[in-house]
């Protein structure tokens, strides 16, 4: 990646419309407030239009419709947030792995690792793991034995991946992710005790995946949990066993997923949310923050905060009818005593 890039090059890689000077010069992103002379900033919530006229941005991501709202060089395109996403990218700074084996790195002779993966130091890789190219496995990373890593994966600084796990291409996990963990399966048994359940199964993770800081998704039961190709994963979700996540869904942080539930595609999952087990959620459904989805549904929608399984509409309407509750059981106490006076 160059230190430097020109408008004329950027606006080349993204397709967009150039106005201003090809030749200007930029090497990193920042917000519009912050942005100095040598970055490029972006506008794509109006609530930020009020730093247009203040920037010191060397250029700004705008859509046509904002075009005559700034005088500055300008790369316009339809979509500049998605703008943004494919600039980071471009002038992504972060350090690249060095490629080969650590020495400090501990490999198993039956590993077969590509010769373009890199492997940093202390990590710990098992029997039988195969590892695709342009992998790389950051610092104290530990994989456990007969695991498949695709090709293009980046996994951080201290994760952990049990035994008999499977990903596809280019997956990124963050440190502190553990991947196919035990289920929480136990059964009582007369005397009151916890009798473990074995979990045999293992976990499953398609291509283009990326799964945050501190999320754990446990291994199968019996059979796999299965998350698909794009879905995106925040820090510190739960994702139990059995789990079925589909293509392109989205979790923020917090989220809580209980065992055997499947989830359909493109669905989003805000702050806080959550489903209890052996429920099914279809497609295109959007669960508000603090939700939990206490049944299964397949009407695409949103579904509220804080409610079971309450379309968006619903909630809303029992909300502000809930900060009605005192005055209504006033209004009702009132005409009982009045109905009870005219029976006399």
């Amino acid at each position: 990646m160059p230190q430097q890039m020109t408008l004329g090059e950027l606006a080349q890689q993204l397709g967009a419309e150039l106005r201003g000077d090809a030749a200007c010069q930029v090497h990193s992103l920042a917000t519009l407030q912050e942005a100095t002379e040598g970055q490029i900033s972006f506008l794509a919530n109006p609530a930020y239009e009020r730093f247009l006229e203040t920037t010191e941005a060397s250029a700004v991501i705008l859509s046509p419709k904002m075009a005559d709202k700034y005088s500055g060089n300008a790369l316009l395109l339809d979509n500049p947030y998605l703008g943004y996403a494919h600039l980071s990218k471009l002038l992504d700074n972060a350090p690249k792995a060095d490629l080969g084996i650590h020495p400090s790195a501990v490999v198993a002779a039956s590993a077969q690792l590509h010769p373009s993966v890199s492997v940093a130091a202390n990590v710990v890789i098992g029997e039988g793991v195969v590892i695709g190219a342009d992998t790389a496995i950051g610092t104290g990373t530990a994989i456990g034995d007969n695991t498949r890593i695709g090709e293009g994966c980046q996994l951080a600084a201290n994760v952990t991946v049990y035994h008999g796990v499977s990903m596809g291409n280019q997956v990124t996990i963050h440190s502190g992710a553990v991947i196919g963990a035990d289920g929480f399966g136990f059964a009582p048994d007369a005397d009151g005790n916890w009798v473990k359940i074995h979990q045999l199964g293992g976990v499953v993770i398609g291509n283009r995946v990326e799964i945050g800081a501190n999320t754990t998704i446990d291994r199968g039961a019996l059979g796999n949990t299965e998350i698909a190709d794009g879905v995106i994963i925040d820090n510190q979700v739960m994702i139990a066993h059995n789990v079925k996540v589909g293509e392109n869904t989205a979790m923020a942080a917090f989220t809580g997923i209980s065992g055997s539930t499947t989830i359909g595609k493109n669905c989003t999952w805000a702050g806080r949310s959550g489903a209890v087990g052996h429920i099914d959620i279809g497609d295109n459904v959007h669960v508000a923050g603090t939700a939990v989805m206490m049944k299964s549904v397949d009407e695409p929608g949103a579904y509220g905060a804080g409610t079971p399984t309450s379309p968006i509409r619903e909630w809303r309407r029992n909300s502000a009818r809930f900060n009605q509750l005192d005055e209504m059981s006033k209004r009702l106490r009132r005409l009982e005593k009045q109905l009870a006076e005219n029976e006399k």
